[in-house]
């Protein structure tokens, strides 16, 4: 009966609210209507916070965040909040590489020999030509990971640590001929950060906040886990279990060298600037890069239906062609779905990992297409 209530509470609701506000200086004020979707959902997985968004080429047009920040107390979820993205990182890494290759810095042929050739020497021939397109649409050959933790060292710089990583292809046996299979690989996007700080002495963190968090003005955006530790002044991690993970903080996530592939967090406001970047360039509007090159980016470069951070699929809710990726660092889990051809796009978060999250996560996603069809 209390679910029963709610679902009646969201249908009055959404009945009596006008239109959504397409104004990109909205700000962040929940949504009563987005509040009344992602509660039901909340409550029917039994996780922790759900956060979700709808997204234009104008920017955020409607936000709502339901639940707490750690399970067993009421300090709720804000609209304010940061959210581990997990793999939903990998499109922004390959928005890095792509802003380097319009200023021609990179290619998107650039070869690991090239990069490295005094690494890559040891590497056997069809690996020293495996090229940044292939690492960045999982084509590349690469098993899907290390033993990060194992190869992690704190006392590393970063880009040295992700060199390591690079070193250790010289015992890797390909999977597949480069080009020819999908075999996605978290190893594969480190390597492609790898080849963008080799090839402008930088980190991939330096880059990715000079390229594309501050231009786009993703002021919330940083890396690894989130929050004060001891404090509850964020999402705080939970496992498949529902139950908060030991710790919280900066360093409660996968280890750092993992970052191109997967350690970036922000508000859903900030991934909303992304998201709108992404619909715009797609649209041949004004954007971070050029018209074609979100072209590359949102086209399988050799077939598939993986481009190069999205997975790339048709949907009639979406006019054809949408853009999707999810991620999760086991605590916690983030979906995105772009709609270039109609103007929109989803964002869905939540503060724990698992399967339970990943059907909130794709139930809500589901319900905030069908609001915004409705709207």
């Amino acid at each position: 009966m209390p679910e029963k209530r709610v679902f009646l509470a969201a249908f009055l609701v959404l009945c009596a609210l006008p239109a959504f506000s397409q104004d990109a200086e909205r700000g962040t004020q929940p949504d009563p209507r987005i509040v009344a979707v992602l509660e039901p959902i909340r409550l029917k997985h039994q996780v922790p916070a759900l956060a979700g968004a709808i997204v234009t080429g104008k920017g955020l047009a409607a936000i709502g965040v339901v639940g707490v920040r750690k399970a067993s107390t009421e300090v709720a979820a804000t609209v304010d909040d940061q959210w581990h993205l997990g793999s939903d990182t990998k499109a922004m890494t390959a928005t890095m590489i792509a802003a380097l290759v319009e200023r021609g810095k990179l290619k998107w042929e650039t070869t690991l020999e090239e990069a490295f050739p005094d690494v890559a020497s040891g590497f056997q021939p069809e690996l020293r030509r495996v090229t940044l397109l292939h690492l960045l649409s999982h084509r590349a050959g690469l098993p899907p990971n290390l033993l990060w933790f194992a190869l992690a060292k704190p006392d590393l710089p970063l880009p040295s640590q992700r060199l390591e990583a690079l070193k250790k292809l010289a015992q890797v046996k390909l999977l597949s001929t480069p080009g020819s299979a999908y075999l996605y690989s978290n190893w594969g996007y480190v390597i492609a950060g790898a080849v963008a700080e080799k090839m402008m002495s930088r980190s991939w963190e330096d880059l990715i906040t000079e390229f594309v968090f501050t231009p786009l003005g993703m002021a919330g955006a940083g890396f690894g886990g989130v929050g004060t530790p001891g404090e509850i002044d964020q999402p705080w991690g939970h496992g498949t279990d529902g139950k908060p993970v030991a710790a919280n903080g900066p360093a409660v996530d996968n280890p750092a060298v993992l970052g191109p592939a997967g350690t970036v967090h922000m508000t859903l406001g900030d991934w909303a600037k992304f998201a709108a970047d992404h619909l715009r360039g797609a649209q041949g509007e004004k954007a971070l890069l050029k018209p074609q090159t979100y072209v590359t980016l949102h086209t399988p470069p050799f077939g598939g239906n993986y481009a190069l951070g999205w997975l790339v699929v048709e949907r009639d809710w979406g006019g054809g062609t949408v853009l999707t990726h999810a991620g999760s660092n086991t605590m916690n889990y983030a979906v995105i779905w772009l709609a270039p051809k109609l103007d929109f796009a989803v964002l869905v978060a939540t503060n724990q990992g698992g399967p339970a999250a990943a059907k909130a996560c794709d139930e809500a996603s589901g319900a905030l297409i069908k609001l915004h069809a409705a709207k």
